[in-house]
């Protein structure tokens, strides 16, 4: 994402792509912190339905940080929520080792404890789906911005006293992951990267239909397409140990390269699996 220059009075007509403010209640010293971090234009308090000179803000407020449309009628806002709403929900009433996701990593087979790198986190929910099944996750997101709404998310979810042992199984890196995943492939000293690499890329959509989403919405205007995907593949089939995972939306092509050997399929996403050796079994 390329980042436009810190400003705290820009100019009357421009319009700023993504900036930071926060609400009265919002952390004044984090939003400005973010906003220097992030090299994005800081507005202050504002109302986002208010914000005319902005597509989008990187938002505080009394639940945290959150990424959300400028102007009226926009989408709400979105968030890395692991204690409440979708995610509390499937972490009190989900199933289990029974999860597509979790098909597709082999949690039903394999022994407890793998260590996934999911090298794509966006906002960290399949992560968190594996970390609340006992699995040790390293967690990689290059956007600075979505990485900023991730790392809020862990740290509020860390106070929560059912959610706290998921997020101790949970490490968020900085960075880009095919740049670490490269860097380990060549040392040839480095232990076992992960037991399983896991990808979602972000991928070019033709289909409106697929935008209904407001965090699919919402990340395309921040985050774009990811163009490496295919590298990206590739580097995770040299490094990890017993398979790659790449989930894709259910009717969309695989990632150009080796087929994968096998695929979960749900209603609106499959999960297409390279195994590479045989997962240990319980």
């Amino acid at each position: 994402m390329s980042r436009p220059k810190a400003s705290s009075a820009p100019s009357e007509n421009a319009i700023i792509p993504l900036a930071v403010a926060r609400s009265p209640l919002g952390d004044e010293h984090k939003a400005k912190l973010l906003s220097s971090e992030l090299s994005l234009p800081y507005l202050g308090a504002v109302r986002p339905k208010d914000v005319r000179h902005a597509s989008a803000l990187l938002f505080l407020d009394e639940n945290g940080l959150c990424l959300q449309v400028a102007g009226k009628g926009a989408p709400g806002p979105v968030r890395a929520e692991f204690v409440t709403g979708k995610m509390g929900y499937r972490r009190e009433h989900g199933g289990g080792s029974g999860q597509l996701v979790a098909r597709a990593v082999g949690l039903q087979k394999a022994k407890a404890g793998l260590h996934v790198l999911d090298a794509t986190a966006g906002l960290g929910q399949d992560a968190f789906v594996l970390a609340s099944l006992g699995c040790r996750v390293s967690l990689f997101e290059r956007n600075p911005v979505i990485h900023a709404l991730l790392a809020d998310g862990l740290a509020r979810a860390a106070l929560n006293m059912d959610c706290a042992p998921i997020i101790a199984r949970m490490t968020l890196r900085a960075g880009s992951s095919i740049d670490w995943l490269t860097s380990a492939e060549e040392a040839s000293d480095t232990p076992d990267v992960a037991d399983v690499i896991y990808l979602d890329p972000m991928f070019p959509h033709r289909d409106k239909s697929a935008l209904v989403k407001k965090e699919m919405q919402v990340f395309r205007t921040v985050v774009g397409d990811d163009d490496d995907s295919e590298a990206l593949l590739n580097t995770a089939l040299a490094t990890a140990t017993y398979r790659v995972v790449v989930k894709r939306p259910r009717k969309a092509p695989a990632i150009p390269g080796p087929e994968p050997s096998t695929r979960v399929e749900g209603k609106s996403s499959r999960y297409d699996i390279y195994p590479i050796r045989a997962l240990p079994s319980r």
